[in-house]
């Protein structure tokens, strides 16, 4: 039985985060007693004192074991870590960060390996082509799985020029074969057999209507409000749907593990609490 020990989620905002609800469910199973998992509402600006407290023992008092980071601040924490793994870097996104026991922080990206796995789950592991709605620091990620299991070209549909040459480049980097067309023609992404939206609540409503039957694989990262208009007019014409849940359940997963050492993550009791949660 290892010593209670102190994790965390940083953002702002940061209320709505179902990573204590994950993360607590997962103590619960592997009898981790005592240990605590805390959200902490943190902007840019407050995150180097924040870290530094840690580092010095003047912050949050307790023995350190890990943090979870969302936006804004997966970009923003790595000139303050040690070390950064070759995922996160790939992405220049750091959404775990762990303590180790001389001392460092070290930065990793659970995201990417997270979209694989909860593909993988819904039996997603190989595709000829792919399409991204979104070009925001999700979709540099997806392009980063897409990477792992996509044999072909992926289309994102972005609303900008800027967007677009952005888009291009991270496909540049990460090895994929990237080509970018207009928001106004999202409705031809449906054609692919694996659909990743990226985009934020309700960006995609308009789109339901074009769902045809029968269509490939659809990833939607969003989780609440579930599901969404899009992801509902995908099941209803017969469609894979994986849900922004999957995400986070496997990406925290990812985190559990690092920061516990302990394996295998308890997936399942994690996914009951995300549904209970969220009312699904």
């Amino acid at each position: 039985m290892s010593a209670p020990r102190r994790a965390g989620v940083l953002g702002s905002p940061i209320a709505h985060s179902l990573s204590p609800v994950l993360h607590r469910a997962a103590y619960a199973e592997l009898g981790l007693t005592g240990w605590r998992y805390d959200p902490f509402e943190v902007d840019e600006a407050e995150l180097p004192g924040f870290l530094a407290g840690l580092r010095d023992g003047t912050g949050e008092p307790g023995s350190w074991a890990g943090l979870s980071l969302t936006m804004p601040l997966k970009r923003a924490v790595i000139p303050l870590l040690d070390e950064v793994s070759a995922t996160a870097s790939s992405v220049e996104a750091v959404n775990t960060v762990v303590f180790t026991a001389d001392g460092r922080l070290t930065g990793d990206n659970t995201d990417i390996p997270g979209i694989a796995a909860a593909l993988r789950e819904h039996g997603v592991t190989s595709v000829e082509s792919a399409a991204v709605l979104g070009a925001g620091a999700t979709a540099s990620s997806a392009l980063a799985a897409l990477a792992r299991i996509c044999a072909g070209e992926v289309t994102v549909y972005v609303r900008s020029a800027a967007r677009a040459a952005e888009m291009r480049e991270w496909g540049e980097r990460l090895g994929v074969r990237v080509r970018t067309e207009d928001w106004g023609d999202a409705a031809k992404a449906f054609a692919a057999p694996l659909v990743i939206a990226t985009t934020p609540a309700g960006a995609t409503d308009g789109l339901a209507e074009f769902v045809p039957e029968r269509p490939g694989a659809l990833f939607d990262v969003l989780y609440h409000p579930w599901p969404t208009a899009l992801a509902a007019a995908w099941t209803a014409r017969g469609g894979d749907v994986v849900g922004g849940l999957d995400l986070l359940v496997h990406q925290a997963v990812l985190q559990v593990e690092r920061m516990t050492g302990r394996t295998p993550g308890p997936l399942a009791a994690m996914r009951a609490a995300g549904e209970a949660a969220l009312g699904v």
